[in-house]
């Protein structure tokens, strides 16, 4: 059942869109097709029409949803997305073309028998499916998670499925879904999309990412922008961290990318229970993560993977030891906007303007 939005949240002004538009950046969330993060959650549709000029589907443009079979498609619940961001007047993000990992592939895909001229067959599915879904959102989406998580965290090597092996290397794959992408979308947004962010142990992951995105240039691989998922785990690195993280994003720049946040959140797992100071070191780390990223003109885009605790992933996906609810959204459960939110308005606010 839907919480009522509470006088605090409703009468919050200016937006966190308006504060970002102010300075050449949208701001945008996740959003559902069901249940209480979905659209159709009256009072989660005022929120995010109330703080959001972009929207993304959580999980209903991936394969998993819409291939049920090599020659069918279902959109029936992304187009009901579309047809609420299209309502709104909010811009709209398509997650993902393709979410290179086995687990997260559809069951036939991986025992699919691509036959006697399997590098020919794969390419020829992976194309298609582009183009299907490039045609079919034509005009109504901005910018595509083209692929997304091709890169091994604990190796910075490449992942392989059945599409990559039937195609020879994981290279061929993920270049033929951004060519074919820059011929069935022209003027949107191509972006690689990967779970990262600035937290310790994560130097073998970075340098994977680096040579993905050094080879795209080399092979002249039409990508646009690299997506920094930015699910921060709290609380704040410390300083030498921090500077590795920089000297990342300062090598993806120097190589002409853009910056998007695609995914931000905080994951408190292992804070203590006691609320306030929970909020407090969210908020904390939130705002020192973001008065490094919005340095960097390159970022035009932020989008949080969701704006309300109850409806967060991390409550199923990374339970507290305690069994708390995880408190990494903007707003609470009972959509009152909480610690973080003011420390990503003030981040807005300090931000330098766009050119």
């Amino acid at each position: 059942m839907a919480h009522p939005i509470s006088s605090m949240a409703a009468t919050h002004s200016p937006s966190l869109s308006d504060l970002a538009a102010a300075k050449g950046i949208r701001f945008g969330s996740a959003v559902a097709g069901q249940g209480g993060g979905s659209w159709r959650n009256p009072a989660l549709a005022d929120l995010l029409k109330r703080e959001c000029s972009i929207l993304v589907a959580e999980n209903e443009m991936k394969w998993q949803a819409i291939r049920p079979s090599p020659t069918a498609f279902d959109f029936a619940a992304f187009d009901d997305i579309a047809r609420f961001a299209g309502q709104t007047k909010m811009a709209l993000r398509g997650h993902t073309l393709l979410w290179h990992r086995s687990k997260w592939m559809p069951r036939w895909l991986e025992k699919h028998d691509f036959g006697p001229q399997p590098a020919t067959a794969a390419a020829r599915l992976m194309a298609n499916h582009v183009e299907t879904v490039c045609a079919r959102y034509n005009g109504k989406i901005t910018s595509f998670d083209v692929v997304n998580e091709t890169v091994l965290p604990e190796d910075g090597i490449l992942a392989q499925t059945a599409l990559s092996k039937a195609m020879g290397s994981t290279e061929a794959l993920v270049d033929l879904a951004f060519h074919t992408a820059r011929m069935a979308a022209p003027g949107v947004e191509l972006v690689y999309n990967d779970y990262m962010s600035w937290e310790p142990g994560n130097a073998l992951h970075r340098m994977g990412v680096l040579r993905l995105l050094e080879g795209f240039r080399k092979r002249g691989t039409p990508v646009d922008a690299l997506g920094i998922q930015s699910h921060l785990i709290a609380p704040v690195p410390d300083a030498a961290y921090q500077r590795e993280w920089r000297r990342f994003v300062d090598e993806v720049v120097a190589m002409d990318y853009r910056l998007v946040i695609t995914e931000f959140d905080v994951r408190d797992r292992d804070l203590p229970v006691d609320i306030p100071s929970r909020d407090r070191t969210v908020a904390d780390t939130a705002k020192a993560y973001f008065e490094t990223m919005l340095d960097y003109p390159q970022l035009r885009d932020v989008l949080a993977w969701g704006m309300v605790d109850a409806y967060s992933w991390l409550q199923g996906y990374e339970p507290r030891a305690d069994k708390a609810e995880a408190r990494g959204c903007l707003y609470d459960s009972h959509f009152r906007p909480k610690p973080v939110y003011a420390a990503l308005a003030q981040a807005f606010v300090e931000a330098r303007p766009r050119t």
